[in-house]
């Protein structure tokens, strides 16, 4: 069977320059006419990994700096591999879209390290993480079927099945509880399981968490950081979002991911600027 996210991250090597490689975003995973900055940070880690080499199949520790709006339709990823050692290799990957005239405008730069996280060694003796206080999936509350008005034509709710806390919830109904958090269930509509590239999607697929204190609206990132902890388990994904600062313009997001066993699999922090 064939799945929407691995349609969007599939890329081609370029004839003629082995370090760039080709795709298409497509219409599927647009907010408005911007492609979402975890697809787009996750297309590009993609490109990162398959120009390492086999031996460095997941994203662990990558940084996306969003230098324009991607939106649909064909890209390219220009990749530099600075180092292939034991257990990680090192570089960059450049995303570019052609603009009306074809001049090639850079849209995502990413930096960061991939690897193996299936050889890491097990640490089962220190600190953990635990999942979040969430209600049972079935007490929560879909936000395709309860989608604000200027989401009503969003592309991008399409392709998931995402469950909120109705407890984090009241800012859809006019009533913000200003705690800065936002959590809920989350798994892909057509049935792909999870994986290490679908979790820097992920990280990036709640609402903005500016919405819990009162700011509705889009929320630009400027930059995302992502860190993959372990592959996850097939099932729902328990994600929150929560901020402590807003200044200038600008706030944090901080997102820890959960599988289905509880384990932590990815936390992400990112900067943004607050919905005008």
């Amino acid at each position: 069977m064939s799945y929407e996210f691995d349609a969007v991250t599939t890329l081609a090597p370029v004839a003629g320059d082995e370090a760039t490689l080709a795709g298409d975003f497509g219409t599927g995973w647009l907010v408005g006419k911007a492609v979402n900055g975890g697809v787009a940070l996750a297309v590009a880690a993609r490109a990162l990994s398959l120009a390492a080499g086999p031996r460095y199949p997941d994203a662990i520790a990558v940084t996306g700096t969003y230098l324009n709006p991607s939106i649909a339709g064909p890209l390219t990823v220009r990749t530099d591999v600075l180092r292939r050692g034991g257990s990680l290799a090192t570089g960059s990957a450049l995303l570019l879209q052609p603009d009306a005239d074809g001049t090639p405008v850079p849209r995502v730069l990413v930096q960061g390290s991939v690897g193996d996280l299936g050889a890491l060694p097990p640490d089962d003796d220190g600190p953990t993480d635990p999942p979040t206080d969430l209600p049972a999936v079935e007490d929560c509350i879909s936000s395709t079927e309860n989608r604000p008005p200027s989401l009503h034509k969003s592309a991008l709710l399409d392709r998931f099945d995402m469950r909120l806390d109705p407890a984090t919830l009241g800012w859809a109904l006019g009533e913000p509880s200003h705690r800065g958090m936002i959590q809920g269930w989350f798994r892909l509509r057509d049935g792909r399981e999870p994986d290490t590239s679908m979790l820097l999607f992920a990280v990036d697929a709640l609402p903005p968490v500016t919405a819990d204190l009162g700011r509705l609206g889009w929320a630009p990132t400027l930059q995302l950081s992502v860190y993959a902890r372990a592959r996850p388990a097939p099932g729902w994904l328990q994600l929150r979002h929560e901020t402590r600062h807003l200044s200038g313009g600008q706030f944090e997001e901080d997102a820890r991911i959960w599988d289905s066993t509880g384990t932590l699999v990815a936390q992400a922090r990112q900067l943004a600027r607050v919905p005008r």
